[in-house]
């Protein structure tokens, strides 16, 4: 099988010393992605294209494969091409025919070669032999050289020619790594998850910080999202997932803050704690989900009063965006469900919170707030690299039982985000009973099956499948187990 990628149109129009370095991180970030999935991946850059090729022709591979370029910033689209040999023009044509004449009828097309090596005919004379020979042999309506239906891609090298068998789109954006860090403050909800994928996107490394306000199940929620972030389209890089327990600030500021100010002054406490911890990573930003005027916190005067706590560069990709658009991005990206089963766990939301809140009233409240719950939530910070998060959580719960092979009348419960899903199929036992409920949504739905039935949990890894089932069984369902084939 063979892939051919083409780079993002701003990694192209980039000086020629960044456009290397750029091109070359971005394949670097493929090679480590690719050959997870098959080792003997071969990954080549060119001066506008990367080459992919992988010995096996395998059409559950080739998934995979697909999934990981449409996953991966830096990538404007990509092609599936097959490559034959060939001895003469007519070969082409026929190689041509037999790929797309059936796609051609009731559409115009034109035919586009790229050439290298010695031939006795130029570019544009296979161009004319092939489109003239399928638009001869097809009902198409005709060849178009601008704005065409159909563009048909060849490429020639020596005797051999890729031949585009599928088009895909890529997610566009810079290759991560190529840019800064940056820590994002995460909530699992809509607007903190989507910022963090934006940056990600634009190539920025980004790490996770979360504020514990809702105790350890928030905790494993966020964390869930975090890690499906990272994996998906960032999985090439090491970040670190941080969490801060903030329960003793919560705390003051429920004694010592009018409501009318809570909002802010705990987003003025998240920014202080967050710079601090940035500053122990070097990393020189910080990323809200924050859009104007969407809660009262955040309309531009109170912005004003929550930044200048910081000295820190703020980013807030979502500044402008609507809450529609921010949950369909969110749906694109597969985060959706993640986040629409993440409940609110602010535990200072005010009745009546001011949408102007008076700069001088903040500070006098903050100042009969005791500094140390401050100082004892950064003493309690635990930090984490990203690809260890759910196995540190599963380590920290006793083991449920693992079957690897099933038992009369248990029931398997297919676990796995809709993505994996699709890329990989669960092959069970011919008369096995499978059910699916997504990890995210287990501990609402497990309550409403069968009780006197045993239930056990599936994934490909394993780590999310004995993570929940740890879980259930600390919520005192007895019934539940980890399938392991």
């Amino acid at each position: 099988m063979k892939f051919v990628v083409r780079l993002f149109p701003e990694i192209t129009i980039k000086s020629a010393p960044v456009r290397k370095r750029l091109t070359k991180l971005l394949t670097e970030s493929l090679r480590v992605r690719l050959k997870r999935v098959h080792a003997s991946t071969r990954v080549e850059r060119d001066w506008d294209k990367i080459d992919i090729e992988v010995a096996e022709e395998n059409p559950a591979l080739a998934r995979e494969i697909i999934d990981i370029l449409a996953c991966t910033p830096g990538i404007a689209h990509f092609f599936q091409v097959r490559r034959h040999s060939f001895e003469s023009m007519d070969d082409l044509y026929q190689l041509a025919q037999a790929a797309w004449g059936a796609q051609l009828a009731g559409h115009t097309f034109c035919v586009r070669v790229k050439r290298s090596g010695k031939h006795t005919f130029s570019s544009t004379d296979a161009e004319r032999y092939i489109g003239g020979g399928l638009n001869q042999h097809n009902p198409s309506a005709g060849v178009r050289m601008k704005n065409p239906d159909l563009t048909l891609n060849l490429e020639i090298k020596g005797q051999f020619v890729d031949i585009v068998e599928q088009r895909f789109s890529g997610l566009g954006g810079f290759p991560v790594g190529t840019q800064e860090d940056v820590l994002s403050l995460i909530s699992g909800g809509f607007d903190s998850t989507v910022a963090s994928f934006l940056t990600l996107k634009r190539g920025l490394k980004t790490h996770f910080c979360f504020f514990n306000l809702g105790g350890d199940e928030h905790e494993t929620a966020v964390k869930e999202v975090a890690f499906y972030l990272w994996n998906r389209f960032a999985s090439s890089h090491r970040v670190k997932f941080i969490s801060v327990p903030f329960e003793p600030v919560v705390t003051e500021i429920l004694q010592k803050v009018e409501p009318a100010n809570m909002g802010v002054v705990l987003k003025r406490m998240m920014l202080r704690a967050a710079q601090r911890i940035a500053e122990r990573g070097n990393i020189d930003a910080l990323v809200t989900g924050e859009a104007i005027a969407q809660v009262s916190s955040q309309t531009l005067p109170n912005l004003a009063v929550i930044d200048e706590v910081c000295d820190k560069l703020v980013l807030r990709p979502l500044i402008t965006m609507d809450k529609r658009d921010i949950i369909d991005i969110s749906r694109q990206i597969g985060a959706e469900e993640f986040s629409a089963a993440i409940p609110e766990y602010c535990g200072v939301i005010s009745v009546k919170p001011s949408a102007r809140v008076k700069r001088e009233e903040v500070h006098d409240q903050e100042a009969l707030m005791d500094a140390a719950a401050m100082e004892q939530a950064l003493a309690g910070v635990t930090v984490q690299s990203i690809d260890q998060v759910m196995e540190d959580r599963q380590r920290e719960r006793p083991g449920p039982q693992v079957y690897s092979a099933l038992q009369p009348g248990q029931v398997v419960i297919d676990i796995r985000h809709q993505n994996e899903r699709e890329l990989r199929q669960f092959c069970a036992p011919a008369d096995a009973e499978v059910i699916t409920i997504p990890f995210y949504k287990l501990s609402s739905e497990f309550v409403n099956l069968d009780p006197s039935r045993e239930y056990l949990l599936y994934c490909d890894k394993g780590v999310m499948s004995k993570l929940h089932a740890a879980h259930l069984l600390d919520a005192g369902c007895a019934n539940v187990a980890v399938y392991r084939p």
